[in-house]
């Protein structure tokens, strides 16, 4: 047996092993090396949100003179306050990345407050004013990719029924669920979507038998709003349905019947946030993105895609690109038949109402309560 026990990254998180861990910082900045690190709740290649942040990590990775490390299935407690605490005190990080979106209050901003030196760049938009200056909130506006997959889609359905999977009645799900539906109703008016709230973000055997659900009521087309579309992606495959992804590319999962998806473009964002960092340049304690910022992308199309779709589907991103379309302008009226947008009222994705939206379109049956 050795004299002394081997140090685990634990051990050094104590109190004792302060020396070590300046040492550990010391190694690091002598490298002449930036260190970025990177948590996620799930596994890097879940095919879904965590994997979309790990293609960003990966972008990041071959930038020279930056070092990137990462943890995976780090839960929603203070076991991500131990996380962040490692990667500053042992690897030297000065750059952050806590991904999920319940990492934030109370243990990002916990400990932006104990290391203002450290940036913190956390996924959800969740920073207010008043809150650690250290401390940074981005979100894209993935709804303008998740509406163009409603726009394709609609090219593609003949039932012209189309099913949804949601993990909670979100404002941010429920505006993915809106535009999806819209997008497809700017094609086809009569397509109707069926939504399955599943009660969390990642439910594997609760999204395989609401998959099934939707396809035994007559859906040809699926999607999802979960952490991990790969259960819905492949069990609607084995059904021969259509489907469109969510937060990364899932073509692999669904050659026959993937037909595009609504993507994050952390690979775009995630070098041009490091790189400011680096050259201590001011980030906004907010950001938001969507086609025009580089937040967001769509998944390429399936050769099966009708040229109609592809067509009109690139006409419209042109026009997100150019800052010149909404997709929520009124009159829209809710699946209950109450007008939630007057005639004449257009809310562009900057605008903070649609961070409450607490209703689903008509054409969509489902209930947010």
């Amino acid at each position: 047996m050795p004299a002394f026990p081997s140090l685990t990254r634990r051990h050094l998180l104590g109190g004792a092993a302060l020396a070590a861990s300046q040492g550990a910082i010391g190694s690091a900045r002598a490298a002449g090396k930036f260190t970025v690190g990177f948590i996620y709740v799930g596994t890097r290649n879940d095919y879904g949100y965590n994997q979309a942040h790990a293609e960003g990590a990966a972008a990041v990775r071959k930038m020279p003179g930056v070092v990137v490390v990462e943890q995976e299935r780090v839960p929603e407690t203070v076991a991500v306050g131990n996380a962040m605490q490692g990667m500053v005190q042992l690897d030297g990080a000065s750059l952050l990345f806590p991904t999920s979106y319940g990492y934030y209050d109370p243990f990002v901003l916990k400990a932006a407050k104990a290391d203002p030196a450290v940036t913190f760049l956390h996924c959800g938009g969740l920073w207010k004013a008043g809150q650690p200056l250290n401390a940074h909130s981005y979100f894209g506006y993935i709804d303008e990719a998740v509406y163009l997959s409603g726009v394709v889609a609609a090219h593609s359905s003949k039932t012209r029924k189309f099913g949804f999977v949601a993990a909670k009645p979100i404002p941010q799900v429920l505006r993915n669920i809106n535009a999806f539906t819209l997008g497809a109703q700017s094609v086809q008016p009569s397509i109707t979507t069926q939504v399955i709230f599943t009660g969390d973000w990642f439910l594997p055997v609760r999204e395989a038998e609401a998959t099934n659900s939707l396809a035994d009521q007559g859906c040809d087309v699926i999607t999802c709003h979960v952490d991990s579309p790969k259960v819905v992606i492949e069990t609607a495959e084995k059904r021969g349905l259509f489907t469109t992804g969510y937060h990364t590319n899932q073509m692999v999962l669904a050659p026959k019947g993937y037909l595009t998806g609504a993507e994050w473009d952390w690979p775009s964002l995630y070098p041009r946030l490091v790189r400011s960092a680096m050259a201590k340049q001011p980030i906004p304690n907010m950001l938001r993105g969507g086609f025009h910022s580089g937040f967001v992308r769509s998944s390429p199309y399936n050769p099966i895609v009708p040229a109609a779709a592809r067509k009109q589907a690139d006409a419209i991103r042109a026009r997100f690109l150019a800052g010149n379309v909404a997709i929520f302008k009124g009159p829209i009226q809710d699946n209950k038949g109450s007008t939630v947008i007057a005639a004449g009222t257009v809310l562009d994705e900057h605008d903070v109402t649609l961070e409450q939206m607490n209703y689903l379109v008509a054409g969509v049956a489902g209930s947010v309560s």
